[in-house]
């Protein structure tokens, strides 16, 4: 199975709860409608390619894990409710898979990108200009990528990413 089973087993569930949640007569508190989050993907390089690193990579050398946000109103429990849910109406071997995280990043770096994935390097290059001169270190290689247009319905040059990645020292440093 491969990354659009996975999208599509992201999808299925986050329509779930947000459907779902849509339809209750007593909803959470603090719930309001709300647009099913973008896509994420947090891309780093496997240990051989860190180990050998010498300022370029294959993307054969590429691991990553993929997410979708879900509102702060919702719960690890209901997640679970709806991935059962999800199960028996849009089965998928890879909803098993999936598991409900909270996570923050600190500080980081962000840019809109505007074009195609293969020109990522020099929104990156950018990026890591800016950190420099504002006395800012990246942290790793990894970074966070928010898709906010489908690559299947839009043009390649006409693609939308939030690129991301973690600086450190950004406060302590003068």
């Amino acid at each position: 199975m491969g990354g659009a089973d996975c999208v599509s087993a992201l999808y299925s569930v986050s329509y779930a709860v947000k459907m779902t949640l849509k339809r209750l007569s007593a909803p959470p508190m603090d719930y309001m409608d709300y647009t099913v989050y973008p896509l994420e993907g947090i891309w780093d390089l496997n240990e051989k390619a860190k180990q050998d690193y010498d300022g370029s990579f294959h993307k054969d050398d590429l691991v990553y894990t993929l997410m979708i946000r879900q509102p702060d109103f919702v719960t690890e429990g209901f997640f679970r409710e709806m991935l059962i849910l999800t199960r028996k109406k849009k089965p998928n071997a890879l909803l098993d898979k999936l598991q409900f995280e909270t996570t923050s990043e600190g500080p980081c770096v962000q840019m809109l990108h505007l074009g195609p994935y293969d020109t990522e390097p020099q929104s990156f290059a950018k990026m890591e200009e800016f950190s420099k001169a504002n006395n800012w270190d990246r942290c790793s290689k990894a970074h966070r990528e928010i898709y906010l247009s489908d690559f299947r319905k839009v043009a390649p040059e006409k693609l939308k990413t939030v690129l991301r990645f973690k600086i450190k020292d950004v406060w302590s440093r003068d």
